[in-house]
């Protein structure tokens, strides 16, 4: 493997498959600590909290859903403590970094790499050098459908659990089916999938590319292909760490939403 393939990035949105990809590269005890790294408000330490995700929304049936806004603590690490940091735990013994970047964080990622004394530019991709590699190899998880993404998403800020290990989705979970919070979370994540393409284009880059269907058909064979792309040994690709967590319910409301869209005109992509 080449100094040139020791850092990866996976690019992508929320509730694209993205952690069972990392988690299972993860497993492989060579590629990485893939943290999602940049998800982190400095002002509460605290990845996005539910409230967060509206803060344009002022329709009490969407908020009245979600979690009050914790304050938490404010992160007084300095850039360099940062990087410093997030360099350290993103690599495993043989020198292989890896990290994960949602588009919506890159405004965060921006702010932190401002701070850095060997600031280069204040583009996202200086952002990105000046933090981390130049030569970084880009993986883009990306979920064709977007409705499917948007309910995922919806329950998961309802019920504040991101990802399960052991057991599949509990029925009695409290979370509510709702329209409106559903079209919102559309709409962000469409934007931020736009970008990301925008920005591959715009930069010349050729991530490797993961769609969700063949990630969570057979994610092992994907992580092995992604380990080869990587450089390393495509054997160790282990069985799925985790356990899919759409179930028959989210499929329902995914049926449901796309009645409610095209009779009121919600997005859909």
């Amino acid at each position: 493997m080449t100094e040139a393939q020791r850092s990866f990035l996976v690019c992508a949105s929320q509730r694209s498959g993205s952690t069972l990809l990392v988690e299972s590269l993860r497993a492989t005890g060579v590629a990485g600590e893939p943290e999602e790294f940049f998800q982190y408000l400095p002002e509460t330490s605290r990845s996005p909290q539910p409230r967060q995700w509206f803060e344009d929304v002022t329709d009490e049936s969407v908020l009245g859903l979600l979690a009050p806004f914790h304050p938490g603590t404010p992160d007084t690490r300095t850039s360099e403590q940062w990087r410093t940091q997030l360099l350290e735990l993103g690599r495993t013994p043989n020198g292989v970094w890896g990290g994960k970047l949602m588009w919506n964080q890159t405004p965060l990622l921006l702010d932190r790499a401002a701070g850095l004394p060997w600031r280069s530019g204040t583009d996202l991709r200086s952002a990105l050098h000046d933090t981390l590699d130049h030569d970084l190899q880009f993986i883009h998880v990306y979920r064709e459908d977007v409705v499917a993404q948007a309910v995922s998403m919806w329950r998961a800020v309802q019920t504040q659990v991101w990802r399960d290990d052991a057991t599949p989705p509990n029925l009695s979970d409290g979370a509510q089916y709702n329209a409106l919070g559903i079209a919102h979370l559309v709409t962000i994540l469409g934007e931020q999938e736009r970008q990301w393409k925008r920005w591959f284009e715009e930069e010349d880059i050729s991530p490797i590319e993961i769609g969700f269907r063949d990630l969570t058909e057979d994610p092992q064979s994907v992580v092995a292909k992604t380990l080869i792309s990587l450089g390393l040994d495509g054997q160790l690709a282990p069985p799925p760490p985790l356990r899919r967590q759409s179930d028959g319910r989210s499929r329902e409301w995914v049926q449901r939403y796309r009645i409610d869209a095209e009779q009121n005109g919600y997005p859909v992509t």
